[in-house]
């Protein structure tokens, strides 16, 4: 749990700068970082920042867009869909895996200027028309976003359809209460790969499950989306955080495609092992009468 400290000192200081709509100025850097967009597997493709991951899926009938970084990722995002060959207006649908301001910063902005629809779980929706006020953490501190209106609303286990391309959205809530991640098939000139675009259950509140009066079930999803992340299938996967699925570890600039570098179902489950833990000593917490 240590290692996502961070994040409550995000929150702490854009509560100390009064800042009513905004996001936390002391990112880290790698948040906003150019990074050269590349293809993963089949129709897929990487078009984030250095650490917020972006993912293109392409297809006969347009785009799809899965989040969208901070709101100053937009050129980022936009120029590297320029460099893969493709036309930023040709994206047609929008997904996102959390209601935090570091993956849909920009998403208001791209909804704007591509007329693309977008898509989001049920869970989310209040939040993205809030801007983010009404999250159950970041909203108390002032971290906010554009808001945002969903123009279809999705369920676990609900389909994303365009083209060929068809996405399967998995509920797996906890970090936000519509946390989710996607599963779909794509193809390359050697063979089929099943892609998991995972959302990581971290957990980034200090205080006490019990203590979260605006998400009461927040213990009940965490253990949910534990298990049922657990149970999944596929040959690929990446995360909402370049870092969560180690990108610079497994792939630098220039290198050629090599879809089987993010073939590494091992390392998944050791990492929602780690997960887990954190949760358990979460969990001990109420048990033990204390915060840590």
């Amino acid at each position: 749990m240590k290692k996502y400290i961070i994040i409550l000192g995000l929150l702490m200081t854009a509560q100390y700068n009064a800042q009513i709509v905004s996001e936390p100025k002391n990112h880290p850097k790698e948040w906003s970082q150019s990074y050269e967009p590349f293809r993963i597997a089949g129709n897929l493709y990487y078009v984030g920042t250095y650490d917020l991951a972006s993912y293109l899926i392409v297809t006969d009938k347009g785009n799809i867009l899965i989040n969208t970084g901070l709101a100053d990722s937009l050129p980022i995002i936009k120029n590297n869909i320029q460099k893969l060959g493709f036309k930023y207006r040709d994206t047609k649908i929008l997904l996102l895996t959390q209601a935090h301001y570091d993956h849909l910063g920009a998403m208001a902005d791209i909804k704007k200027e591509t007329g693309a629809k977008l898509y989001v779980d049920g869970a989310d929706a209040e939040v993205l028309k809030s801007g983010g006020k009404t999250d159950y953490e970041m909203g108390k501190y002032g971290v906010t976003f554009k808001p945002v209106n969903p123009d279809y609303i999705l369920k676990d286990k609900d389909q994303v359809k365009l083209g060929s391309t068809k996405l399967t959205m998995l509920h797996h809530p906890g970090h936000t209460k519509g946390s989710c991640s996607f599963i779909f098939e794509t193809r390359d000139n050697e063979r089929n790969y099943k892609v998991l675009i995972a959302n990581m259950p971290t957990i980034i509140i200090d205080k006490k499950f019990s203590e979260v009066a605006d998400y009461p079930d927040i213990e009940k999803d965490y253990q949910y989306t534990l298990s049922e992340m657990k149970k999944l299938d596929f040959d690929i996967w990446v995360a909402s955080h370049a870092g969560q699925f180690d990108l610079h570890k497994k792939r630098k600039p220039g290198n050629p495609y090599n879809p089987n570098v993010f073939m590494n179902k091992k390392e998944y489950l050791d990492q929602l092992k780690e997960l887990e833990k954190d949760y358990l000593e979460k969990k001990s917490e109420e048990l033990n009468g204390h915060n840590p």
